[in-house]
């Protein structure tokens, strides 16, 4: 009990700052929010009632992005924070901020604050869609007993990827902030008739891909099947194209050679007569003709 007049006033008037500051505003430590891209996602101000003479305000990091004004008017300021939020901020009568079609830019940390204080901090984390992972076997790894898999996931970021043997993990790896592509190996007996899963996953949402290992586990002999017969479908190929090459060869330098042989000359010199004389006898005209040499050019 209060020993006197003054310490009577003094809880007097706690009592009734205490009771002025109910339901204006409650201040509360750090929250997590998170939620995937795309989707809407409300932040709470922790405000129940504004009062008039309290301006709200939210910061994104310490950029101002919306106020609520004395008059409870909202007010946007679209080209602060590079023009991120243009036209997807919402503010309620209790100054609570609500994002639409979030982006993975948008995750940070957000502050709600009146005039004489804080009131809410808010850390939230927008996350990118998850690919279903994909399941594929590695023909080079397999032998005669065992099927090697790999399961995948391209451009991921804060995810982990798990191989699972019914309920149980049997191996996981991780990817931080960056955007990665993660690969996971699994060795499974062509007998073994178990039921195995590939999980990507985030804090808040998952995707899996199921084995079917009879299905699977066969397609590296079908490939290999049809890599040799593609080899040797090749190799005949290439022959056939060397004998014709060979052929077409042979038939063009034998047609050349006849064309050259067709086109031999015989070049005849002309002849040089003497004038006979009358009385010479017929033996003796034929003495004097003389017969040039007949030339064979090639």
């Amino acid at each position: 009990m209060p020993k006197n007049i003054n310490d009577m006033v003094m809880l007097i008037f706690i009592c009734l700052c205490l009771w002025s500051l109910n339901g204006v505003f409650v201040a509360d430590a750090v929250k997590s929010e998170s939620v995937t891209e795309g989707e809407s996602v409300s932040l709470n101000s922790s405000v129940t009632q504004i009062q008039t003479h309290e301006d709200i305000e939210w910061k994104f990091g310490d950029i101002l992005i919306a106020k609520v004004n004395k008059n409870k008017e909202s007010v946007f300021y679209n080209t602060t924070a590079a023009g991120r939020f243009r036209g997807r901020l919402r503010l309620d009568q209790t100054g609570s901020l609500t994002i639409i079609n979030s982006r993975t830019t948008d995750s940070g940390l957000y502050t709600v604050s009146s005039s004489r204080d804080t009131i809410n901090t808010i850390n939230l984390t927008v996350y990118a869609h998850l690919p279903v992972p994909v399941i594929t076997r590695d023909c080079s790894s397999s032998s005669s007993s065992s099927c090697s898999l790999v399961c995948s996931a391209v451009n991921v970021s804060h995810v982990t990827l798990s191989w699972f043997k019914g309920n149980s993990s049997l191996s996981s790896i991780s990817a931080s902030n960056l955007s990665v592509s993660l690969s996971l190996p699994l060795e499974v007996e062509y007998q073994d008739r178990n039921t195995y899963s590939c999980v990507l996953n985030n804090p808040i949402r998952n995707q899996t891909r199921h084995l079917n290992n009879t299905e699977l586990c066969h397609t590296c002999a079908a490939g290999e099947s049809s890599l040799i017969t593609g080899l040797i479908s090749a190799a005949a190929a290439g022959s056939l194209l060397i004998v014709a090459a060979v052929g077409i060869f042979w038939i063009c330098r034998k047609k050349t050679h006849q064309e050259v042989q067709s086109g031999e000359e015989i070049t005849y010199a002309d002849p040089t007569f003497y004038k006979r004389r009358a009385q010479k006898s017929r033996a003796q005209e034929e003495e004097d003709v003389v017969y040039a040499g007949v030339v064979m050019r090639h």
